[in-house]
């Protein structure tokens, strides 16, 4: 089916998955370890330096506890995808710390995009 002009396609994938929930401190978010991390001994070690400048200034601005959830699900072509999801600083309304999740992408043009 070709659009017509001016008319918005789109297309909606729904994904079922399971999500754990837990807590983490809100200033440790940011240190963690990347792909690129482990390229060369170099990068490493600029890892390591960016870390330990995170863990410093997390400790300098206090503890902030954080609510996450980790969300796990297999994509359409069979890999298994995690991503994080943050619930914010009160807990969430849940009985469990493991639960479903469903993850929705909507693809779509904007006007105006070549």
């Amino acid at each position: 089916m070709v659009p017509k002009m001016g008319e918005h396609v789109k297309k909606v994938i729904v994904f079922d998955g399971k999500a754990r929930i837990g807590e983490v401190m809100g200033g440790l978010t940011n240190i963690q370890f990347r792909p690129e991390d482990f390229s060369s001994p170099i990068a490493m070690q600029m890892a390591f330096s960016r870390i330990y400048e995170g863990v410093i200034k997390a400790l300098e601005e206090g503890p902030k506890k954080r609510y996450v959830a980790e969300v796990k699900m297999t994509d359409s072509l069979g890999n298994q995808v995690v991503i994080g999801v943050d619930l914010g600083e009160s807990p969430p309304p849940f009985s469990k710390s493991e639960v479903k999740a469903r993850v929705t992408v909507e693809l779509f043009e904007e006007e105006g995009e070549d």
